[in-house]
């Protein structure tokens, strides 16, 4: 085999508010040789996610932070094409940690990676890291099992056309509840319902959120699926019902600010409501991913689930892609295309 020439992200500064261009380093080096049980992965899709802004970050979390000068971490999908292994051959379809870059060298059972085989016959590659990738994991299991949906119930879900809120919303439907979603926009909120099959969805952007939850929501929310965080959280928890659920997955509107975290103001209406607010972080549901894929996988065949996603193609357009999403800029769920599959 030719020599390979890796381009790779590096995170060169930790940034304070947006990350900037300067907090990057472009770097190309040879791709190594591989020992016994090693592979190589050529990385065709990156899944960027609102989560890597908080592992830039230095500090106590989930999971470690990017060290500086380490190749920025990334989940994607790429292709076996050098196999030292028996767990992996060449011309394998694998999903895993591949970092922001062009190829991946390693131990077939790096535990960081954690890569799995995924079937391009069975869904599009890009699927699994949407609906059937980190994105439906936390949804399927934040709504299951954190929120525990009964029929009839009323769910709300913020960032409702982004990767995790249009797969909650349609697992709810798939659960016997209404639904109602709230995105930024006319377009992605027409998306939400006509096309994703939402009861109802209120444009945040129009200004309106208080009015659209009591006209959406007239009998109240049992469970709301935050995204986002600030006003919109502090918002929804005044019009939550007894015994509502929040699920907390994240909070895309505070994490390049650079003052303290806004938390909800309307708190006590937790204790009001006697209410559960509970975080979701979707690593703790690993083994069972199996049993999202399988029912989400039915509900795709069955033509009763769709998925969205917004591909931008090129590393070098990587802080840029990436920025897209605190932007508000993509319309499902964004990922990066490296090469061809």
């Amino acid at each position: 085999m030719p020599t390979l020439i890796n381009q790779q992200y590096r995170l060169a500064a930790r940034p304070v508010g947006a990350p900037r261009h300067s907090d990057w380093s472009f770097t190309s080096e040879p791709v190594r040789d591989i020992a016994d049980g090693e592979i190589i992965v050529q990385t065709i899709y990156i899944s960027l996610d609102p989560a890597m802004r908080g592992w830039m970050n230095e500090g106590k979390s989930y999971i470690r932070p990017v060290a500086i000068d380490e190749v920025m971490r990334a989940g994607g999908i790429g292709k076996v094409i050098a196999s030292r292994s028996t767990k992996f051959k060449t011309g394998d379809y694998v999903c895993g940690g591949t970092g922001v870059q062009q190829y991946w060298a390693g131990a077939a059972d790096d535990k960081a990676a954690a890569f799995h085989k995924v079937d391009p016959q069975l869904a599009p590659l890009p699927k699994y890291l949407n609906a059937l990738g980190m994105p439906g994991m936390t949804a399927y299991f934040g709504l299951l099992d954190v929120g525990q949906p009964k029929a009839g119930e009323t769910v709300v879900v913020s960032g409702a056309a982004g990767a995790v809120g249009q797969t909650v919303g349609q697992v709810a439907r798939q659960k016997g509840c209404r639904v109602v979603g709230i995105a930024g926009g006319q377009e992605k909120c027409d998306f939400v319902v006509n096309e994703l099959g939402f009861d109802a969805c209120i444009d945040y952007k129009a200004g309106a959120l208080r009015e659209g939850l009591k006209q959406h929501c007239p009998d109240g929310v049992d469970i709301y699926f935050d995204n986002v965080g600030g006003e919109i959280l502090d918002t929804v928890l005044t019009c939550i019902n007894l015994k509502a659920r929040i699920i907390i997955c994240g909070a895309i509107s505070q994490y390049n600010s650079t003052t303290p975290v806004k938390g909800p103001s309307n708190y006590l209406s937790l204790l009001v409501n006697r209410a559960r607010m509970e975080g979701i972080v979707v690593f703790d549901y690993a083994a069972r991913y199996g049993e999202a894929v399988a029912a989400m996988g039915q509900w795709m065949a069955q033509g009763k689930f769709q998925t969205r996603e917004d591909i931008v193609v090129g590393i070098e357009g990587f802080p840029d892609a990436l920025m897209m999403l605190f932007e508000g800029k993509n319309f499902g769920k964004l990922i990066l295309q490296m090469g061809e599959e």
